[in-house]
């Protein structure tokens, strides 16, 4: 029988999220092994499910739902990029987007409450953890998507035009995945900031030269970062002679939105440190 360590009863409970005695409890009852006082705790109904030690799940999979009129984004994760290739990981993702689709939720909230005894199911079945992240609905008068593998998504709304232009230019922001809509949109706090990075980085150029030539340097540089910045001002993908805001222009359209979800996006993920991992044990052990 593994010793009963007070390291160990912290990590059960911060895995299942009950109390310290219940936690002793069951790991007494297996001998001290975590797994099986999870797997007890799980049958007696103490517990609904328990994440895996150190998981974070910033892998995963993008998917979209339209019908030309509205169209939903939803992202949801896993522990490892090799379930989001498996069917049954597959098939949850796909029935979520159905159902929030179907139901024109705006929000994950009342999906991940609806599928969450379909979520628990799974979550046993593979021994990962798998959430659902995000969820956006978009609505116009012309929607498009594009879905890049499993990992990219965006819809685009325009006025005017066509799902095929549509979808077009979500492949667009898919491959290029521009910060703004238009150059008015971009903020003088980043503008800003591209000024003072540019200056950083040409300090020895700029070194020397009137003030006068100095600001066009600048101004030209800004100008730059607003057409990389702004999607109506970037040269589009499949046709770079054209700019996307002149491509829908020349449709009789107007780009009114898009929204684009990447797999993990601002998901910190988590840098072993095996040494500190044992130390951290020791001392709560000594405690």
């Amino acid at each position: 029988m593994a010793e009963i360590t007070a390291a160990l009863v912290k990590e059960l409970r911060e895995r299942t999220g009950e109390g310290m005695m219940d936690c002793k409890k069951a790991l007494t009852k297996a001998g001290g092994d975590i797994e099986k006082a999870i797997d007890d705790m799980r049958a007696s109904g103490a517990i609904k499910a328990a994440k895996k030690a150190g998981n974070v799940a910033a892998e995963g999979a993008i998917a979209v739902k339209d019908d030309g009129k509205a169209a939903v984004l939803l992202e949801v994760n896993s522990q490892t990029d090799f379930l989001a290739l498996q069917d049954d990981f597959k098939a949850f993702v796909a029935a979520s987007v159905e159902q929030a689709f179907a139901d024109k939720l705006t929000d994950a909230a009342p999906l991940i409450e609806a599928r969450e005894a379909d979520r628990l199911i799974l979550v046993g079945k593979v021994g990962e953890n798998v959430n659902i992240r995000r969820l956006v609905r978009v609505e116009g008068d012309v929607v498009g998507t594009y879905l890049h593998g499993n990992k990219i998504g965006v819809a685009v709304v325009l006025k005017g035009g066509s799902v095929e232009l549509a979808k077009d230019i979500a492949m667009h922001v898919a491959a290029s995945n521009p910060e703004f809509l238009l150059p008015t949109e971009v903020s003088a706090e980043a503008i800003e900031r591209e000024k003072a990075v540019f200056i950083s980085l040409n300090e020895d150029k700029i070194k020397g030269k009137p003030a006068e030539i100095v600001e066009k340097m600048v101004a030209g540089r800004i100008q730059k970062f607003l057409a990389e910045a702004s999607l109506v001002e970037q040269a589009f993908v499949k046709d770079p002679e054209i700019k996307v805001g002149a491509l829908a222009k020349k449709a009789g359209a107007e780009i009114v939105s898009f929204t684009y979800f990447k797999v993990g996006e601002g998901i910190e993920k988590p840098v072993d440190n095996f040494a500190e991992e044992v130390a951290a044990q020791l001392a709560a052990s000594k405690q």
